[in-house]
């Protein structure tokens, strides 16, 4: 009898199970034999159904996998604890003559799936987790006290004891503090200053939350962002409401003598604002060329308006765009039949239509590239579907391609801004000033069209690059790819015979800055320093008719002065003066700018610490996912009905939480941090 033979008889007699014959694997309490064909057999899942490999022809597969099926909880149906237990008991009844080999594949089995350990629980480590759950995902904090909360944790663990709202506050002060501490250090130990940010929000009751943000370079030469305080301000319209935040923050983070440079959300800088806070900073030691670094503008804010107003301004086009884009995208017909019109067309584009989403307005800008690329599949839609009758023609696509050309501007520049680490400020003036240059030929264009379309676009960048490009121009300097070199190409461009006197303007603002750094650097000078100058300018005076005399007679006398003349220019050639007279580093894409000026930090001691600071200037004062918004963001109904101090808690743990800079013990808060709520 050949082994086939033997293998089908096996099959059959416990496919049909008798008196004289009795499987003897647990096993088969949870599966059947099914019969496939003449050479195979398969076992079936009572439970999900699932078939698997049993005899295939000469090949028997055995039951492990069967076993495992079951043991494991694998199969979706049949988890429960009866069939765990059942199958306790086909691992420890496997069959056993007492050898060796038998005992050896048992405890393999036994350690290849172990079965639960036994975890001690921690109460406070949970409590820990679920207060970061709450920071990290923005849940409400009444959530812990939900029915269907807790029920759904004793199900996972019955041993877990109920929290309450005021315990898990008191978790989640200790996330913050422990963290707000971690961060104090980091920022304590940088070398040079923090650039602040400032954004407002608002709820609906109509209170105003200053979130504040800091820019610094840390002692590892990497640029790092943190939120630093959310602060409530009852009254934001207030010309001085934002004094008291700023100042708060600086005494908070013991930034008095180390704030560079503050950049403001336009929304909120009016003139009598910045003046203000102008004069605060002042007072504080940070009032940095006469407060012209003091940014009025967000650069995604100025974006996203000069985007929604040219979209605003053709919105009858847009809309039919829109209109037709939809039409092929809520019908599987259309459509399949847009597909194949294009497929006929041969149409060379590889997008993919999308209905835009019309909060952010990239997604309206990438609506309107892609339907342009197709739009002579559109132009052929109303011939073939008679359902189709809102198709542009072909003067309106031409305006719809020229209105993506300068939305194309705006996104390149904007989309700078949404990468997940931050860039330094340099690298946004080679979008700025390309932007004021297209815009202002664009405004003066032949084109009826074009020049109607950009002409309140360029008067509304103009104001924004008035405001901001001195700081992006010190900062470009800062670049050794580019330093004075690139001021000059650009600034030529956009200001043609007036270029000479803005150039000036950077390069006398690079040396201001350095002299401030310069006086920085050095020591104070002594008690008698003035008197003993005095003296010696006294003596000096006296000597002075017998100094002639000796020079008179001295024939060297002209050549001392001209050697002391060469010392003198030497000796007054500072850091920057070398590092502008140097040539140019080569330019290439991955050129760490930051790394270039820690590596060159010893020639340059002091210039390196002005480079650090300066670009590490912010130009934007949201988040990286707000960038493309078109409205602003307020604070929900939630989060504005919550006490000031905890939603500063939980604004700035969620920023510091990302970085998973440490882990807090997470045993019973201490008593410093329970307060009132």
């Amino acid at each position: 009898m050949d082994t086939l033979t033997t293998l089908n008889e096996i099959a059959d007699s416990e496919a049909q199970p008798n008196k004289f014959r009795r499987k003897k694997s647990i096993v088969w309490e949870h599966f059947t034999i099914e019969r496939i064909g003449a050479d195979c057999t398969r076992a079936c899942c009572k439970k999900c159904k699932k078939s698997f490999a049993y005899i295939s022809g000469s090949k028997l597969a055995g039951t492990s996998h069967l076993k495992r099926h079951i043991a494991l909880g694998i199969c979706p149906v049949g988890r429960t604890n009866q069939d765990k237990n059942q199958l306790t008991s086909f691992n420890s009844a496997a069959p056993t003559n007492g050898s060796a080999e038998a005992t050896g594949k048992s405890r393999k089995r036994y350690r290849a799936n172990p079965g639960p350990t036994n975890i001690p629980f921690d109460q406070a480590r949970c409590y820990y987790d679920i207060a970061k759950m709450i920071i990290q995902h923005d849940y409400p904090l009444e959530m812990v006290e939900h029915s269907g909360f807790n029920k759904f944790v004793q199900n996972l663990q019955p041993l877990f004891s109920s929290v309450s709202v005021d315990t898990i506050q008191e978790h989640i002060f200790n996330i913050y503090l422990g963290e707000k501490q971690n961060l104090l250090n980091i920022i304590g130990a940088i070398p040079g200053r923090v650039s602040l940010t400032l954004n407002l929000r608002t709820s609906d009751q109509n209170l105003g939350y200053v979130f504040l943000t800091g820019y610094f370079v840390d002692s590892d030469w990497k640029l790092r962002c943190r939120l630093l305080n959310v602060i409530m301000v009852p009254f934001p319209d207030s010309d001085v409401a934002f004094n008291h935040a700023v100042a708060a923050c600086l005494t908070d983070w013991c930034l008095e003598t180390k704030l560079f440079t503050l950049t403001l959300d336009q929304s909120v800088a009016n003139v009598n604002v910045r003046k203000n806070l102008g004069h605060l900073l002042s007072i504080k030691g940070g009032n940095i060329l006469n407060g012209q670094l003091i940014i009025g503008s967000c650069c995604a804010r100025v974006l996203s308006d000069l985007a929604q107003y040219a979209l605003h301004y053709m919105r009858a086009i847009v809309e039919k765009v829109r209109q037709s884009v939809k039409f092929v995208k809520t019908a599987d017909a259309h459509e399949e039949k847009f597909l194949e019109l294009k497929r006929q067309l041969q149409v060379p584009s590889a997008k993919e239509l999308i209905v835009d989403d019309q909060t952010k307005w990239d997604t309206t800008y990438q609506m309107l590239m892609t339907a342009s690329e197709l739009k002579e599949v559109f132009s052929c839609l109303d011939t073939s579907d008679p359902d189709y009758k809102v198709t542009p023609t072909m003067d309106e696509w031409k305006q719809a391609e020229i209105l993506c050309e300068y939305l194309k501007l705006f996104f390149d520049a904007a989309n700078l801004l949404t990468s997940p680490t931050y860039s330094t400020a340099d690298v946004l003036f080679h979008e700025v000033w390309k932007i004021q240059l297209d815009l202002m030929q664009a405004a003066r264009s032949q084109d009826r069209f074009i020049r109607d379309l950009t002409r309140p676009l360029q008067e509304k960048f103009e104001e924004y690059w008035n405001d901001c490009n001195l700081v992006l121009a010190v900062a470009v300097v800062m670049d050794p790819r580019f330093k004075m070199k690139l001021i000059e190409f650009t600034f030529n461009k956009i200001y043609g015979e007036e270029a000479e006197s803005w150039i000036k303007i950077v390069d006398e603002g690079v040396h201001e800055i350095f002299c401030d750094y310069i006086v920085q650097s050095l020591p104070p000078p002594p008690a008698s320093f003035v008197d003993e100058a005095n003296d010696s300018f006294v003596i000096k005076s006296e000597f002075s008719q017998e100094d002639s005399f000796l020079a008179n007679g001295d024939t060297f006398a002209d050549f001392d002065v001209y050697l002391h003349d060469i010392m003198n220019n030497q000796q007054m050639k500072t850091e920057l003066d070398q590092y502008l007279e140097e040539s140019l580093m080569p330019r290439s894409q991955d050129f760490d700018v930051l790394g270039w000026w820690r590596i060159n930090r010893c020639k340059y001691p002091t210039l390196s610490k002005m480079a650090s600071d300066i670009l590490s200037i912010p130009v934007c004062t949201v988040t990286p996912d707000s960038v493309f918004d078109t409205t602003l963001r307020d604070l929900d109904r939630h989060r504005s009905s919550l006490r000031p101090i905890t939603i500063e808690a939980l604004s700035c743990s969620k920023d510091w939480l990302q970085y998973e800079s440490w882990e807090l013990p997470y045993g019973t808060p201490d008593a410093t941090v329970k307060m009132e709520y």
